[in-house]
């Protein structure tokens, strides 16, 4: 019996785990800093929950209605595409919670946002905050804020105005609530509107608009060719926001922020509820904690925060991934982080990805159209399956041999290029493949970029001379093409 044989334990594994995320490549010790007080007068914790439970009363009772009383296989939510109720689901609902259908349409509207109810493709279920509902305070006030974060999709929208004005006033709100919450009080929706006009103007002159319409063009060729710019001509500045034109969607968005629960809204003036001025708090505090951070991590692109992130704990990052995502648009956001996903650099594909769980069920459509890409599949379908509810320590089970290869290969680069040589020999144990000799065949097949490089610095690394060779020549192997 030679030693090439299984029965030789130096080219045996340790057991096999489950495929884990790539380990830090630094944990750096960080002073930690004092956890923030609200500020005076802020009710305490289960106070605000018992508040978020009572504005998302409605909406919890639809969504356990639904939980019950929907089945697989029958006509029920996601029938009429994207989630939504069928017409007799919502009139079974209706009867059986003594509500008209435009009751229940509406508190079913109400779930999804606040993550009662999680929609995945063109069908819905009942979400973890739902399970939590009555024994997690956190849980509800994350529902919550989810449903205050969507204020603007809770009321229709003004459809006689134009959507680049809607915008406009969505993008100047978050000034406004500053403002409310600074206020500590009841603040003139005169004063409000004033702000607003000034916001908008601000927001206009940054995109640097012009007037649309034909110009005055006095060098055009006839014939219909290339515009002729003098540069003598001056500069075109947008007009400023009219006050009149702003005052219905500033009526729409405090009516909207009102209906969500956020502040109360009459008599001509707008007061932040405990819940709103709370949830305002709650932002600007992570904002304030970015920007302390020595990378300035809330300003910089999604790659530059991500890097700066990978010398963080755990907790720490998710803090600063948080406040990175409340400075910007959800969707803008996504996007970016899964363009640093598609770089070359595997540790910063795993935090991008990391990131991603923070932003939750809004990411869904993106990461799952990047699961159609070879690079990006393994972390997207494990992320997809974290969010289907799948136990993040059984998710690795939704991956096929190959994917799972693949993934350990470039968790592996990500150690080779940021961790030090024992993380790299540990990293073996979460290899799917019972031995070595399995683990190289399966590597050389799967075709990563980085398998040559990652299988060097396996053999350099690895105290055993014998499983050291292997390596080796599995890595000169791959590079000659064999």
């Amino acid at each position: 019996m030679t030693s090439r044989t299984p029965r030789d334990s130096r080219l045996r594994l340790v057991r096999p785990r489950p495929l884990a995320a790539a380990p830090r490549a630094v944990n750096q010790h960080r002073t930690r800093r004092p956890a923030p007080r609200p500020p005076e007068g802020t009710p305490p914790p289960a106070e605000l929950a018992r508040m978020a439970r009572a504005r998302l009363s409605a909406a919890a009772t639809v969504a356990r209605w639904a939980d019950t009383a929907l089945r697989p296989g029958r006509d029920g939510a996601g029938s009429g595409g994207g989630g939504t109720l069928s017409a007799r689901t919502a009139e079974s609902a209706a009867a059986e919670l003594g509500l008209t259908v435009a009751q229940v349409r509406a508190d079913w509207d109400t779930a999804r946002l606040a993550g009662l109810v999680e929609v995945h493709g063109d069908s819905a279920r009942s979400g973890w905050r739902l399970r939590a509902w009555d024994r997690d305070d956190s849980a509800v006030l994350r529902g919550w804020v989810a449903l205050f974060d969507a204020w603007s999709l809770a009321s229709p929208e003004p459809s006689d105005r134009e959507h680049a004005d809607i915008a406009e006033v969505v993008s100047a709100m978050p000034q406004l609530l500053s403002f409310l919450q600074l206020s500590a009080g009841p603040v003139p929706v005169e004063q409000l509107l004033d702000l607003l006009r000034q916001r908008v103007t601000e927001l206009r002159t940054e995109r640097c608009e012009v007037p649309y319409g034909p110009a005055p063009d006095p060098v055009a060729p006839s014939g219909g060719g290339l515009r002729a710019v003098d540069p003598a001509a001056p500069v075109v500045l947008p007009e400023p926001a009219d006050a009149v034109t702003l005052a219905p969607l500033l009526d729409w968005a405090l009516g909207a922020l009102a209906a969500v629960g956020a502040l109360t809204y009459g008599e001509g003036q707008a007061t932040l509820t405990p819940l709103g001025s709370w949830a305002v708090w709650v932002k600007l505090e992570q904002i304030c904690v970015a920007a302390q951070s020595p990378a300035g991590n809330i300003e910089v692109a999604a790659e530059d925060m991500l890097r700066g992130c990978a010398q963080l704990r755990p907790n720490a990052a998710r803090a600063e991934y948080r406040a990175w995502l409340a400075a910007r648009p959800v969707g803008g956001a996504v996007t970016e982080l899964l363009e640093a996903a598609r770089g070359e650099d595997a540790l910063l594909r795993g935090l991008a990805f990391e990131a991603l769980r923070v932003v939750g069920a809004p990411a869904e459509p993106e990461v799952r159209a990047a699961a159609e890409e070879a690079g990006l599949r393994p972390y997207a379908l494990l992320w997809l399956a974290e969010q289907e509810g799948v136990d993040p320590e059984d998710a690795h089970e939704v991956l096929t041999r190959e994917e799972a290869t693949w993934l350990w290969v470039d968790t592996a680069a990500a150690v080779a290029d940021h961790g030090e040589a024992p993380l790299l020999v540990r990293h073996l144990e979460s290899a799917v493949q019972p031995t070595v000799p399995a683990l190289l065949d399966e590597v050389r097949a799967v075709g990563h970029p980085r398998t040559v490089q990652v299988l060097v610095a396996l053999a350099a690394a690895h105290p055993d001379p014998a499983l050291a060779r292997a390596v080796r020549r599995a890595a000169f192997q791959v590079h000659t093409g064999g």
